[in-house]
């Protein structure tokens, strides 16, 4: 057994080859969106499926994937068939997968003559066909619509990419040279970090590391144990709403979560978080695959447990995640799993609000999400912008809700790509990015603001957008007041506004006109006459509540002095 120190040296290592090789993919790639929103994803796993290390900007929602599918790649390509520099790649969301945009890449670590460890990487590459262009079918009604489904396969050997693989993906791209940059990255990625972890080999020895990672496992098990075990036992069950599928714009559909603290009534015994009474999946993207849904569950328990225990395998091991085959949270085929958002953040939010009833003390109102969309052109030559924009956090007990940057799982480092390489790469200009006032649910503890960003088109293009959260406002807690609800414009030529619903598919904007996004914002905590007076004036004197809020939201009066009061109840 390695001593604390070298255990920590080690365990660092793991975690920096991870990062090294999500720097290298995001330093590499072609697509804007990894470019300039980092937005890449890279974990250690050994050949068993354990997933040992994942780099510090990666999203759990991609790590469980690259942890979910490896599994499924070995049992079509057996360990025994693989040779040194092998590559391979999947996208199938039914097999661990995210959906068709996303390539999973892995390369096996041979230790002894035979593979060990695997390193993984994965982006969302900017085109794999489908509907529309960057992988966005919010109207798909199966998963034909959403793009290239690929199983597991060889993507290239010590000798270089597959040419017919390589064929494959050009054929069904719009953007060829964009994605064949992209795979290059993920390839570069793989090999960076199969070469730190072979000098980890060679530095530990094969049973040292093997041992060192065991232990690793073993001691984020025992600590997430630890920190379930401070938990008050017993059974929390929450729900929550999604606007609609985008196909029936009226019915909103549900998750269910029944939370159990202490399940076996040991101390440290775990968590099982069962989604057992969620809707049936349905023909519209608003399906996940069960990768996505297990992620959701697992940062959401994580949200209340200590924020330094690592991310690996021995924290799985306490958290039993239950999803109801063919439901909303497992989707089985051919049903659309490309947004999968949209239901796995409702999961996050049930899980949440479940928790937030067992420790009050931490409570969290409901968020508003992050709204995806892309802007295209309408023909060749393609160009895409893919994006997301932030909603506000929902109030924390004794604390406002941060503005703009929604509670997720999902993004990269920086998720939102900045201002003057989008417009040096695509014909639009950025008019304006700016937080919305009054748009945090009113409370004791102000939700926090949503924003509204403006697009100015200077050629005709197309807007497919992916939102939800803009009809159902988020909720408040005790007395706190709902978020105000966002949405998608058009603004015309005579700048009219036409809004858009939650999903659409290849809107067909004309030159000088704009797509306007505002995002939610997140529900209020304890009620709006409680909240100090001197924190409503540093809101009004910051922008984030106007006069007319103050007054009507927050029962201020504008004294002639200038200062703020509150008449008795």
């Amino acid at each position: 057994m390695p001593d604390t120190l070298t255990a920590d040296v080690l365990r660092n290592a793991l975690v920096v080859a991870a990062e090294e090789a999500s720097i290298v993919v995001v330093r590499s790639a072609y697509s804007t969106f990894i470019v300039e929103g980092s937005d890449a994803s890279a974990a250690l796993l050994d050949a068993g499926g354990r997933l040992i290390a994942q780099s510090m900007a990666t999203t759990l929602m991609n790590s469980m994937a690259l942890k979910v599918a490896l599994p499924e790649l070995v049992a079509d390509v057996p360990l025994a068939a693989m040779r040194p520099g092998d590559v391979y790649v999947l996208n199938d969301a039914y097999r661990g997968g995210v959906h068709t945009n996303d390539l999973l890449v892995y390369r096996p670590v041979f230790v002894g003559g035979r593979p060990a460890y695997f390193t993984a990487a994965m982006i969302h590459v900017s085109d794999l066909g489908g509907l529309s262009a960057g992988g966005m079918a919010p109207l798909a009604t199966d998963i034909f619509l959403e793009g290239l489904q690929l199983p597991p396969v060889r993507l290239a050997t010590a000798a270089g990419i597959e040419p017919t693989v390589e064929a494959i993906l050009r054929a069904n791209s719009r953007t060829p040279d964009k994605v064949m940059g992209d795979v290059r990255a993920l390839i570069a990625g793989t090999t960076v970090a199969a070469a730190r972890l072979g000098a980890l080999v060679e530095e530990y020895g094969e049973t040292g590391l093997a041992e060192g990672v065991d232990a690793y496992l073993d001691h984020t098990e025992a600590r997430t144990r630890a920190a379930l075990a401070e938990l008050p036992a017993g059974r929390f069950a929450a729900s929550y709403p999604i606007d609609d599928d985008g196909i029936d714009t009226l019915t909103p559909h549900h998750i269910r979560v029944a939370l159990t603290l202490h399940p076996s009534g040991g101390a440290g015994a775990g968590a099982v978080v069962d989604f057992a009474g969620t809707d049936p999946q349905v023909p519209a993207a608003i399906n996940a695959s069960a990768s996505q849904s297990l992620a959701a569950a697992v940062f959401a328990v994580r949200c209340f447990l200590d924020p330094a225990i690592p991310m690996n395998d021995g924290c799985l091991r306490a958290v039993d995640v239950r999803l109801p085959p063919g439901s909303l949270l497992d989707a089985r085929a051919p049903y659309p799993c490309g947004g999968r958002y949209v239901p796995i953040y409702a999961a996050m939010e049930a899980v949440f609000q479940a928790l937030s009833d067992a420790v009050p003390e931490r409570a969290i109102a409901a968020s508003g999400i992050l709204q995806p969309f892309s802007i295209a052109a309408v023909g060749a030559p393609y160009w895409i912008h893919l994006a997301y924009d932030f909603g506000g956090v929902g109030a924390r007990r004794g604390l406002d809700g941060p503005d703009a940057t929604g509670v997720h799982f999902g993004i990269g480092r920086n998720s939102v790509p900045q201002v003057e390489p989008v417009e040096s790469r695509c014909p639009l200009v950025v008019e304006s990015i700016e937080t919305i006032p009054d748009s945090g649910g009113p409370g004791r503890f102000r939700g926090g603001l949503g924003s509204r960003t403006v697009y100015r088109f200077l050629a005709d293009c197309h807007v497919t957008t992916r939102g939800d959260r803009l009809r159902l406002a988020p909720p408040g807690r005790d007395g706190g007041l709902p978020g105000r609800v966002g949405g998608f414009y058009k603004r015309h030529l005579d700048g009219t506004l036409e809004r858009l619903a939650s999903k659409v598919n290849n809107v067909r904007f004309g030159a000088g006109e704009a797509f306007v996004v505002e995002t939610t914002g997140g529900g209020g905590i304890g009620p709006p006459l409680e909240r100090d007076l001197a924190a409503v004036a540093e809101d009004l004197r910051a922008g984030r509540v106007s006069l007319r809020g103050a007054v009507e939201d927050y029962g201020v009066r504008a004294d002639a002095d200038g200062t703020l009061g509150r008449d008795a109840a």
